[in-house]
C-alpha cells in the first residue's frame, strides 16, 4: 500500500536480513557446485562420516581447544595488566595461581582422553595454525 508506514523491524528481523544478505554474497550454494571427476552428481561422496567411537573424543579434543584458546588469551590480558601496573600485587598473586590451576586441570583433561596439548593446535591451512606456539 502506498500510504502504509514501515513498523521498526525487531532485532531478530535485522539479524535475519543480515544473514541473507550475507548468504547472498556466498559464491555458490551447496547444490550448485560441480561434482568432483569421475563421481555422479548425488552419489553421496560429500557425506560426513563419523565413527561413533571417536565422536565423544573429538567433541573433547574440540571443547579442550576452545578452552585452551581462551585460556591463552586471558593469560595474555593478565601480563598486559601486570606490565601496566593494574593491578594489586595480591591480585597478580591471585591471577597467576588461578591461571596455573587452570593449565593443569587442562594438562590432566588432555591425559584423560588420550590428547597432548600439542593435539589441540588446530592447522587451519594457509592461516596457519589456531593457537600460537608454546614456548
Amino acid at each position: 500500500m502506498a500510504g502504509e508506514v514501515r513498523r521498526p523491524a525487531n532485532r531478530f528481523d535485522d539479524v535475519a536480513e543480515a544473514a541473507g544478505r550475507a548468504f547472498r554474497l556466498l559464491p555458490a550454494a551447496p547444490q550448485d557446485l560441480q561434482p568432483p571427476r569421475g563421481t555422479a552428481a548425488g552419489s553421496g561422496t560429500h557425506r560426513v562420516t563419523t565413527d561413533p567411537d571417536t565422536v565423544e573424543r573429538d567433541l573433547i579434543k574440540l571443547v579442550l581447544t576452545l578452552v585452551e584458546l581462551l585460556r591463552q588469551l586471558m593469560e595474555r590480558q593478565a601480563l598486559h595488566r601486570v606490565d601496566a601496573g593494574d593491578l594489586t600485587e595480591e591480585q597478580e598473586e591471585r591471577l597467576g595461581a588461578t591461571l596455573m590451576i587452570l593449565h593443569e586441570r587442562m594438562v590432566e583433561l588432555c591425559a584423560r582422553y588420550d590428547l597432548s596439548m600439542q593435539d589441540l593446535n588446530l592447522d587451519l591451512g594457509p592461516l596457519g595454525t589456531l593457537l600460537p606456539p608454546s614456548e
